[in-house]
């Protein structure tokens, strides 16, 4: 199965949840044109008020679809864009690709940096819903759920429909840890 971009959103405000539209524009360097979190510094508001001088490593978030499977097996029905992606894929085992990973997408490119680390915002969405994606694996690890994060490499117009072609770094693989 090839991978591909089931929807695309953005909020130009700090909400939950995002618009689907038709089309997203990356912009290398900084993010999703029109979203709350563009820009080359932290947009978080969390990070912002740690330290608002922090690199921006969380400029698209992507989720895959599959998780919303997961998410209906356990009673919650959640939609594209209501978790707060940026890009919802389809065939891609977003939480299995190692940090570095290069998504090109369309014309863009995006670099993998790290896990979304959900936080107790989300069960206002869905009361409950947090012990969903952010739970302790068989191992006794913390496993986040909630999607991917990533930078822009090469900017350009992304669509529901474009095939993910998927770039591995070089070995040895790092694991993705939280960003």
């Amino acid at each position: 199965m090839t991978a591909s971009v089931l929807a695309v959103h953005l909020s130009p405000t700090h909400s939950f949840s995002k618009a689907r539209r038709d089309q997203i524009t990356l912009v290398a360097g900084r993010g999703v044109e029109g979203d709350a979190h563009c820009g080359e510094t932290v947009r978080h508001r969390s990070r912002v008020a740690a330290d608002p001088t922090q690199p921006n490593l969380r400029q698209v978030h992507l989720i895959h679809r599959e998780l919303f499977d997961v998410l209906a097996h356990a009673g919650y029905r959640v939609l594209p864009g209501e978790l707060g992606e940026n890009i919802t894929t389809d065939g891609l085992a977003v939480l299995e690709l190692p940090e570095g990973t290069r998504l090109h997408i369309g014309p863009a490119l995006i670099t993998v940096t790290g896990l979304r680390n959900p936080c107790q915002q989300i069960n206002s969405f869905a009361p409950g819903l947090l012990k969903q994606v952010l739970r302790r694996g068989e191992n006794g690890r913390i496993e986040r759920l909630a999607g991917i994060m990533g930078v822009i490499d090469r900017g350009g117009t992304v669509r529901p429909g474009d095939e993910v072609r998927v770039e591995l770094p070089a070995r040895p693989h790092r694991p993705l840890e939280r960003v």
